[in-house]
């Protein structure tokens, strides 16, 4: 039937396709790493604290 194989996985192709995975899952982890480390501290330094928060 047309439609219904399955594709051949060429190596290279899921090499790529798990660097592109694992490369998305440390810039989350590290983005939300960085966050917490200084995202107080600059919301302090841009908007002065949350008391002029609105």
């Amino acid at each position: 039937m047309a439609g219904l194989e399955i594709p051949t996985w060429d190596p290279q192709t899921a090499m790529l396709i798990g660097a592109i995975l694992l490369e998305a899952f440390v810039l989350y982890a590290g983005y939300g790493g960085l966050e917490r480390l200084v995202g107080s501290y600059l919301m302090n330094l841009l908007i002065g604290g949350e008391s002029n928060a609105q």
